[in-house]
């Protein structure tokens, strides 16, 4: 049988592909976003949120300590990537989300799996007349242009099977028809340039829809699916050796330390209560990529959190940004 060696949780957010001198570009965005979402249901402009909590983060938007921000991160993802090389795991299941890059209205499943030969990326970030730090970012998701990576198809529709068996009903993607119009996105092209280090790992990709109503699947329904994916590997014939990756989150785009930290928290005593009870309000927009987390602690199971990192990165006064969190679930030696 098939064997879950390696969890792994990164977040995927723009800053972690940017120089903090950048992430000005994505504080602009905040200050012109007129929904910004917080873990109580509501949705705020960034004038509202800054006269109900004022600007109490003012003192750490500076570029010092983005700078430092910066670099821990980028230790935390060479710490993933370190513990992925020494898995050596044979595929790599990426528990994303689409973000209208491969799906759209016509067609938004609460959950898919890719079983083709290929997986092809977009290339919406890579157009010559984007700005520099779109393109930037756009490299740092393999969005510049059209990459190809390894998919895994044996053991794919292993796992497609193996899941309808046990009450998920997914849906599938066989090919990208053109990838200049809709293809793979930064859910899965971040963890491939950030943490594959330019191996050829195949990858299994699961988009699990977190961001798009009406259908978006509730934080039990999502820990089922992670159980179901595990005992779908281990039904598998093959002898695979499988990391699962988490892609994205945590609280985003107004940062909530104590909703990330009871999450984490969460993960590391393996309290699947709390994890199966995060309300629905405290999971849209950029948040709801938690649901990416929790759908790999449930396929993880009981394997340990050996080693988590939180950093909360504000990049305006009055707290938005991305709660980023690199985590690691393995079997202690």
């Amino acid at each position: 049988m098939a064997k879950i060696v390696l969890g792994l949780g990164a977040s995927h957010t723009p800053l972690l592909t940017l120089d903090s001198e950048q992430w000005a570009h994505r504080a602009a965005v905040d200050y012109a976003n007129a929904r910004l979402n917080l873990s109580d249901g509501r949705w705020v402009d960034y004038a509202q949120l800054l006269a109900e909590v004022g600007p109490r983060h003012e003192a750490v938007v500076t570029p010092g300590i983005l700078r430092d921000k910066a670099l821990a991160c980028d230790a935390a993802l060479d710490r993933l990537a370190d513990a992925l090389a020494q898995a050596e795991p044979d595929v790599v299941v990426i528990v994303g989300d689409d973000q209208a890059e491969l799906f759209g209205p016509s067609n938004q499943p609460v959950i898919a799996l890719f079983h083709g030969e290929d997986i092809v990326t977009s290339d919406k970030f890579g157009k010559d007349e984007s700005p520099d730090w779109v393109r930037d970012m756009g490299r740092g998701y393999l969005m510049d242009e059209i990459h190809r990576v390894p998919g895994c198809p044996a053991l794919a529709l292993d796992l497609i099977q193996g899941m309808v068996d046990r009450g998920i009903d997914v849906a599938t993607v066989a090919q990208v028809d053109d990838p200049r119009k809709a293809g793979f996105g930064h859910a899965y092209g971040f963890i491939v340039k950030r943490l594959f280090r330019g191996r050829r790992y195949p990858v299994v990709p699961v988009l699990l829809n977190t961001y798009f109503p009406p259908n978006v699947p509730t934080a039990a329904r999502v820990h089922d699916m992670g159980i179901a994916l595990a005992e779908a590997v281990e039904a598998s014939a093959s002898t695979l050796r499988v990391a699962v990756v988490a892609s994205g989150g945590l609280s985003h785009f107004v940062v909530d330390e104590g909703l990330d930290r009871r999450v984490l928290d969460a993960f590391i005593a393996r309290d699947t209560a709390v994890l199966r009870a995060i309300p629905r309000e405290a999971l849209h927009s950029g948040s709801s990529e938690i649901l990416n987390w929790v759908m790999t602690a449930g396929a993880v199971g009981a394997m340990p959190v050996q080693w988590h990192e939180y950093q909360p990165l504000y990049r305006t006064p009055a707290g938005t940004g991305v709660g980023a969190a690199f985590a690691i679930w393995r079997q202690n030696a």
